[in-house]
């Protein structure tokens, strides 16, 4: 999913290459006249919503709107809105005319309200933006809102589009690969940006039930931390605390836990601070867990990423199989882990979890289960 950058010009950036969305039309999923209105975070996230929907089989007469919700997650929120505007003022000579309708798409509440909207949910509507984390985090409180019985139905995941301001701000902290993300690796050089969206239907067992859903699996526990230690630099106790107190929520002993979706997000010190991390909840028994990143294949697609990651964890217990992490070349003695390099492999899954960390310390640990 990596190549050379499409939608605005990288010539003078030290970086050219990000997993962008191709080939994306929005008309499928959007009418025309909405389409002018939205963010491309929204349109993204609207596609996802409906392609949700129609994997799930869910009729919008078996969706109870007044106790169905959405939660949210994103980094960069709408960005492209800003841009747009910047490159008005730059063209213009006279005065400025600013698009006031543009604007009430800027705000990144608009991606779950739009979602509400187009299905009448009367439940909360919420959007997190604890950085790269904020996919679990929102997946964590629709959990939260269907267990306590505020909602049978919520729509949860992420959504962030690629955009001028994200490339220029993650490259300017020198975090971002010239050629390849080739997490966990010895020669790892950085990440690349991509962007997306996925969206869960997060549903009460027994709202799911009646309606003879397809369960992927089962969401049972979560875990929330903050290094309180640095902005950029991750701690590997702030991740292992999200990591133990996922495994302490879900009521699940490590020595269940058969498959570890990393971060893994191709830098230098992420990797080796998401692998202490997990050295010192599961002890020498690490070595037998496969962990592996799928950012090596999409990129980091932000506030995204842990929502894709979560959908993708999702479909790893469906189809009793693990993504790999692509790139892998030399082992790295700083990160002695089965990564699951290059290739999937089969393998009887029942308890993942699903990691995420993020700038300003944030983490999140997701527990899924196969549903039986």
């Amino acid at each position: 999913g990596i190549s050379r950058v499409k939608s605005f010009d990288t010539s003078r950036y030290e970086r050219h290459y990000a997993g962008e969305v191709k080939d994306f039309d929005p008309s499928k999923y959007i009418s025309q006249r909405k389409i002018e209105r939205m963010g491309r975070a929204s349109q993204l996230a609207m596609a996802a919503s409906k392609l949700a929907l129609r994997d799930a089989s869910i009729r919008m007469e078996d969706i109870p709107q007044e106790r169905s919700g959405v939660c949210l997650g994103t980094t960069m929120g709408e960005p492209q809105i800003m841009e747009r505007a910047d490159e008005e003022f730059l063209k213009r000579t006279k005065g400025i005319k600013y698009d006031l309708l543009s604007s009430l798409s800027y705000p990144a509440s608009s991606i779950p309200n739009n979602i509400s909207l187009k299905y009448g949910l009367k439940g909360p509507s919420e959007i997190f933006s604890t950085a790269c984390a904020s996919g679990n985090y929102a997946i964590a409180r629709a959990l939260d809102i269907v267990r306590s019985g505020q909602c049978d139905v919520m729509f949860a995941g992420g959504s962030d589009a690629l955009s001028r301001i994200a490339f220029t701000g993650f490259g300017r902290l020198f975090a971002m690969s010239p050629d390849k993300c080739r997490p966990f690796d010895k020669n790892r050089n950085g990440m690349l940006l991509g962007e997306g969206a996925a969206i869960l239907l997060i549903e009460s067992l027994e709202h799911a039930r009646k309606r003879k859903a397809n369960i992927y699996a089962e969401v049972v526990g979560y875990g929330l931390s903050c290094d309180a230690h640095h902005m950029t630099q991750p701690s590997s106790r702030g991740i292992a605390k999200a990591i133990s107190g996922a495994l302490q929520h879900a009521h699940v002993n490590k020595e269940q836990v058969g498959y570890i979706c990393a971060h893994g997000t191709g830098t230098k010190e992420n990797d080796k601070a998401e692998t202490e991390a997990v050295y010192q909840v599961f002890g020498k028994s690490t070595k037998d867990i496969p962990i592996s990143s799928i950012k090596s294949m999409l990129g980091h697609t932000m506030g995204a990423a842990s929502a894709i990651e979560a959908l993708t964890c999702c479909l790893a217990v469906d189809h009793q199989e693990i993504p790999p992490t692509i790139n892998f070349e030399e082992k790295d003695p700083e990160c002695d882990i089965d990564c699951v390099p290059n290739f999937s492999r089969k393998k009887n899954l029942d308890i993942i979890l699903n990691n995420a960390s993020a700038f300003g310390g944030n983490n999140a640990c997701l527990v899924l289960r196969k549903f039986s």
